[in-house]
């Protein structure tokens, strides 16, 4: 069944508006795309483009250099490209001569005037929204005085705020974003493209559909939040018929919201800037780059976005259904590996020194395709400190005092003693089951399955497990400086099998009974981020 959107498109292609779907990704360069981004691919690149044979544009809003930079560009190229977009770059500045002439024919039309009104005092005259503003003293000047104006704030003749130009539409509109907004500000700031050319700079609202009426945009899909603008869009490119005869067509679906996620580049920039994360590609952080070295794949952060659903009115959605969406895929595709997190030391007491003994397992369980893989047990291994406890629990189902275990993969083995260190840490001593490789003997009944590592040939690393940045909104921390989780990252001192020292970085393998893990591909120690755990999450402790 069609969303809201793709009955719209089919109509303006049956009624003959619309021959080719064009669409256009508009990020501003002033930070990095989190994962409400991603949604903006998906419904503009793949829900529409892609699906009507189309094109979609990714074109910079660049129209404030205050706040933009080349490390944002490029960035954000690279986080659109490995969620899969293929397409071409524009940018808002190459088409600020055009929206230049497209401001002028406007004051031509004495629909735009030059205005001093100090901006406090602007601001006060918009009214509210049960009272109407008040019309400025500029409002009537001349066609000719504007332009002359105009011309000059363009020359630099003008200082920051000195001066702006508005629109002259209606000071009464029950929409205050109609009530002569500011077109053109003055501001003396190199811009990262265009150096010094310009000092007078367009606000988003009066370029932005002139530039998607230069590139031939069909549907300029946004979010919800520009809903209230869109008849001032709508009177933007009526009023400049001359230029566009075919304006585009603005519509709005609700924005991503995740639960305990900033969803903000502003928000997440301070992040950055206060140094309470590791940059923005922290895997904490819901930027794309920061999943992305967390782990998670373009495949499933797609499939989140497309579960989440096009819909008109905003919601939130649970980090469970992301995390369901990469675990999912995960499970049928990362290898098997097995890592102790909290190890302590095991010896089989009835093996010499220097025994090894090698056996088959699977690479993945979910895909046969993927074949075996060989692992070698020996006399000393490392196993989780959680997998033991001289005074068990109830129902406990690890190893005890005279409890048998399976070491996943091999041998039963029998539990005679322990031994501490200087610490209290246990070393557990144990017996091997003779003939229990791989098949049950009679009188022997293992009380579980535990996972290990050889201690000859293992490897140390650092795992690093992941939460929410954010603790619970408890009704009364609105600003996220105060609800911090100081539990977000998590480090364990850890010992990993052979195989996962010599992974690439970048690669995922799922921990037996822990969770899935991808090597960091910027430490150059050996690190692996937890990137989601099992469904029915095994505690370490």
């Amino acid at each position: 069944m069609a969303n809201f959107i793709e009955e719209v498109i089919n109509e303006d292609i049956a009624n003959g508006r619309t021959k080719e779907v064009v669409t256009r990704i508009p990020p501003e360069p002033n930070g990095y795309l989190h994962i409400g981004h991603a949604k903006s691919v998906y419904i503009n690149y793949y829900m529409t483009a892609q699906a009507y044979g189309g094109k979609c544009h990714l074109r910079f809003d660049d129209t404030n250099p205050a706040k933009e930079d080349d490390e944002y560009v490029n960035a954000i190229i690279r986080d659109v490209e490995w969620l899969g977009w293929q397409g071409e770059i524009t940018y808002a500045s190459d088409y600020f001569e055009k929206t230049y002439e497209c401001a002028k024919l406007i004051i031509k039309k004495g629909l735009a005037y030059v205005d001093d009104t100090p901006a406090e005092l602007m601001r006060e005259m918009r009214g509210t929204l049960t009272e109407a503003g008040k019309e400025s003293a500029c409002r009537n000047r001349s066609v000719e005085e504007n332009l002359r104006l105009f011309e000059e704030m363009r020359a630099g003749k003008y200082a920051d705020g000195e001066l702006v130009l508005r629109a002259k539409i209606d000071m009464a509109s029950p929409n205050i974003n109609m009530r002569d907004p500011v077109i053109y500000k003055v501001l003396h700031t190199p811009h990262y493209r265009q150096g010094n050319k310009w000092c007078i700079y367009p606000l988003y609202d009066f370029a932005h559909p002139i530039q998607d009426a230069i590139e031939g945009i069909t549907h300029s899909l946004c979010s919800l939040e520009f809903e209230n603008h869109r008849p001032l869009y709508e009177w933007v490119v009526d009023n400049l018929k001359e230029f566009f005869p075919n304006p585009p067509k603005q519509r709005e679906f609700a924005r991503l919201n995740i639960e305990r996620t900033i969803m903000s580049k502003r928000y997440l920039k301070r992040l950055v800037d206060e140094g309470k994360v590791d940059g923005w590609d922290d895997p904490r952080m819901p930027t794309i780059c920061g999943l992305r070295r967390r782990g998670y794949t373009p495949s499933s952060i797609l499939k989140f976005v497309s579960e989440a659903g096009i819909a008109k009115a905003d919601s939130e959605c649970s980090p469970e259904q992301l995390e369901a969406c990469i675990r999912s895929e995960l499970n049928d595709t990362a290898p098997r590996a097995m890592a102790v997190l909290s190890p302590v030391r095991l010896t089989i007491t009835n093996r010499p020194d220097g025994w090894r003994e090698e056996s088959e397992t699977e690479i993945n369980p979910s895909d046969p395709s993927a074949g075996k893989r060989k692992i070698a047990v020996g006399k000393h291994l490392y196993i989780e400190e959680g997998d033991f406890a001289v005074v068990p629990p109830p129902k406990y189902k690890r190893l005890t005092p005279g409890a048998y275990v399976r070491l996943k993969g091999s041998y039963i083995v029998k539990c005679t003693g322990y031994e501490t260190d200087e610490i209290g840490k246990p070393h557990v001593l144990c017996e091997l089951i003779e003939g229990t490789a791989g098949s049950d003997v009679e009188g022997v009944k293992a009380k579980g399955v535990i996972h290990w590592v050889n201690a000859d040939d293992c490897v140390d690393f650092e795992a690093r497990f992941y939460d929410h940045l954010l603790l619970p909104y408890d009704g009364v921390h609105e600003d996220f400086a105060d609800r911090m989780n100081p539990e977000s990252l998590v480090v364990y001192a850890a010992k990993g099998e052979k195989i996962l020292g010599e992974a690439e970085k970048g690669s995922s393998f799922q921990f037996v009974r822990t969770g899935y893990f991808v090597r960091d591909v910027k430490s150059e120690a050996l690190v692996y981020n937890r990137i989601v755990g099992l469904k029915d999450g095994y505690k370490t402790k």
